[in-house]
């Protein structure tokens, strides 16, 4: 059966003057615009669609692919403020409704905002909201130290940066921790720091512990490698070209590069790191 709000694959039954009808189940036929229609689609065939409803709440089908779907949060910028609530450009011909009543704070056209895209089952319409705490898990999580999680990037506090983990939990990735540009609505892969006593997840970007400390020295050593066997990186280089070359914090990289020292596989010089030959 059809899903409004997310990506089918439906039959097609047949065809009209306005497009293809196709087979939505439950929900009964489903239209498929001429200017959706590519190729030569016949009745029996598979079709990748989009389903809502259209301006005159009629079940309708695209091709296009929205920025996001049903159940899923996305960074959206609000392109009117009407009498009803905010619309948002969200990829679709159609903008996307944000009542009033699910706005956390006033929405503001040509800013954006961290919303949920959900169905209202009452009307069958496509909307979102922005008081995302009603979307995500509140119950005590069973996360492990260092386990790899899904991260998007919600917002920037006086502590660090609000992530959602797995589309499911809050999580704090701290200032300390952070040794790269954040982006509200940027999603990337993250580390379970810690669970608290009180349920508040702790977030890092680099795997914690001696784990990621081993992880480096092998990067590192390839990066050296690559270079010829020697690069002009040494303990007076900035936090700022260690970033950039390794994506880590000059704390860690120190750590890595001891630990390779210690094993005589590298040695220092007055301007850089060569491979012991």
């Amino acid at each position: 059966m059809a899903e409004i709000g997310k990506m089918n694959t439906l039959q097609v039954l047949r065809s009209s003057d306005f497009g293809l009808f196709l087979d939505g189940g439950k929900l009964g036929d489903v239209l498929l615009p001429n200017r959706y229609v590519s190729g030569n689609l016949k009745p029996g065939e598979n079709v990748e669609v989009f389903v809502m409803l259209d301006s005159e709440d009629r079940l309708t089908a695209t091709t296009q692919k929205p920025y996001a779907m049903v159940d899923e949060f996305a960074n959206l910028r609000v392109v009117s403020v009407t009498g009803i609530g905010a619309f948002l450009e969200w990829g679709m011909p159609k903008d996307l409704l944000v009542p009033f009543r699910e706005q956390k704070i006033k929405m503001c056209e040509g800013q954006s905002y961290m919303v949920r895209i959900y169905l209202d089952h009452a009307s069958n319409r496509l909307a979102a909201s922005s008081k995302l705490d009603k979307f995500l898990d509140k119950t005590v999580v069973a996360y492990e130290a260092t386990e790899k999680v899904d991260l998007l990037i919600c917002a920037k506090t006086d502590l660090g940066y609000k992530a959602i983990i797995n589309g499911a939990h809050w999580g704090v990735i701290f200032h300390n921790e952070v040794f790269q540009p954040l982006e509200r609505g940027q999603r990337m892969e993250g580390f379970i720091k810690q669970v608290r006593d009180d349920g508040k997840i702790d977030l890092c970007l680099h795997k914690p512990g001696y784990e990621k400390v081993t992880d480096l020295t092998e990067v590192i050593l390839n990066h050296i490698k690559q270079q010829g066997g020697f690069m002009p990186i040494t303990g007076k280089s900035s936090p700022g070209e260690i970033h950039a070359l390794f994506g880590v914090s000059k704390k860690t990289y120190k750590q890595a590069i001891g630990a390779l020292y210690k094993k005589r596989l590298i040695e220092f010089t007055d301007n850089g790191t060569k491979l012991v030959q």
